[in-house]
């Protein structure tokens, strides 16, 4: 399978990616797949992926659990080594595509004090919805590399 399938599986083609690598082959070796194991465990069991109703929780805090994988990711990729190159393509590419950007806006927003106006917090909680929909299906893509059953809509 070329990684340009792998994605258009999962739906992900609004990815940019240079053509190069969507023609590479998608070849998933053990350390991608423990590498994929590790953060699939930690974005099920995040605010990433898991519902924040409105008379629960705090935003600051849901923020940082986001922002917190980035460091995961690293510190994954870092011991994983060198051969889960196919896990650090893709997590580089929903780093920086999807999370970065909600991460640097509010971020910014949060130290502006933003987080005081029920408004604000309203639209960070829809936008949070709309990137745990982003996250969800990259939770199910790692469970994919990783060779594992999908837990991801395990609960209702």
């Amino acid at each position: 399978m070329k990684w340009k399938e792998w994605l258009e599986k999962w739906s992900m083609t609004s990815l940019k990616i240079k053509v190069p690598f969507l023609e590479a082959d998608w070849e998933p070796k053990d350390p991608d797949r423990d590498a994929a194991w590790e953060l699939y465990i930690e974005l099920l069991t995040r605010i990433t992926t898991q519902p924040l109703p409105s008379e629960y929780g705090d935003e600051a805090s849901a923020l940082e659990s986001v922002h917190n994988l980035f460091g995961l990711s690293r510190e994954v990729i870092k011991r994983q080594g060198r051969l889960c190159i196919e896990f650090t393509k893709i997590a580089i590419v929903i780093l920086n595509q999807k999370i970065r950007p909600f991460t640097a806006k509010w971020h910014k927003l949060m130290l502006a004090g933003g987080f005081n106006d029920e408004k604000q917090c309203k639209q960070f909680r829809n936008e949070l919805s709309e990137l745990q929909n982003t996250l969800r299906i990259y939770s199910k893509m790692l469970a994919d590399m990783a060779g594992v059953e999908d837990l991801t809509e395990l609960e209702e």
